[in-house]
């Protein structure tokens, strides 16, 4: 590397360091509903979610979740959260909405969603969550890690149990992924002569970790269009179940996320506001 380059790149560091220490002083932790962390602090002055009655299919998980937030939100022992199963069912919306509903009941608790690629920050942001007077969630969406990456899944285990850098007592995580396991998993690992159980072991041990893992499925017909009714008696639209049906067909998917387009079709062929 030149001279030039070397110095160019110190500088780049510099500068990428004193704007962290500038983020860091600055960010008032005790007063937004939420944080986007993406290497540096951002306050959100709204969570983006429906209310916990719309949420329809999922109602044992709706309980656990909303359980353990509040728990988390009185500063009462409450478990990291690991959110897995079928896509567009909920997770995510289920997470912001908890937190949302603790937030109007008066507990101090706010949602930081931290991006997937700024997770080798997040010893850092738990030093500085864990210096305020505050309960925090820490909210990883649809997590994965590429074939072959071994330290990020390490590194989230440390996080999460056992490691000096974990994170401190006012903060839990809750990740969503497709995978029960997070980790893909493949037949070979099966097929292996030496040790064939270790990669498995070492896959599901991230898992494990999680206090509380709640699985998300494709709902049935009859959840489909509960939560389809549920919307549209919010938002006072009327329904065609037929044609809802055959929405869902022609996408190839059930789910919440299949509704809420649908209830976004009918509001807006009848002129309404969601």
């Amino acid at each position: 590397m030149s001279t030039t380059e070397d110095l160019l790149r110190r500088i780049a560091e510099a500068l990428e360091a004193t704007q962290a220490a500038r983020d860091d002083v600055t960010t008032d932790w005790l007063t937004a509903p939420a944080y986007v962390w993406d290497g540096a602090p951002r306050p959100v002055s709204a969570i983006e979610a429906p209310a916990l009655a719309l949420l329809r299919g999922i109602d044992k998980q709706k309980a656990a979740v909303t359980t353990n937030i509040g728990r988390l939100a009185a500063g009462l022992p409450a478990h990291d959260m690991l959110l897995w199963g079928a896509r567009g069912m909920g997770k995510s919306a289920l997470l912001r909405s908890a937190v949302m509903d603790a937030q109007a009941n008066g507990g101090s608790i706010a949602l930081v969603q931290v991006a997937t690629d700024a997770l080798p920050g997040l010893s850092r942001l738990f030093g500085l969550l864990g210096q305020a007077e505050r309960n925090f969630c820490v909210f990883i969406d649809d997590l994965g890690f590429a074939d072959g990456d071994s330290v990020g899944p390490r590194h989230l285990r440390s996080w999460l149990d056992g490691g000096v850098e974990a994170r401190p007592a006012n903060v839990r995580l809750a990740v969503t992924s497709n995978r029960r396991a997070i980790i893909a998993r493949h037949g070979a690992e099966q097929d292996d002569p030496i040790n064939p159980r270790d990669a498995v072991d070492d896959n599901l041990a991230l898992a494990d970790r999680f206090g509380l893992s709640l699985g998300f499925h494709v709902c049935t017909q009859d959840e489909y269009l509960d939560i389809l009714r549920g919307y549209a008696g919010e938002y006072g639209l009327e329904l065609d179940e037929h044609e809802a049906l055959e929405w869902s067909k022609r996408r190839g998917a059930r789910s919440g996320r299949t509704a809420w387009h649908f209830i976004t079709e009918l509001a807006g062929r009848a002129g309404k506001t969601l």
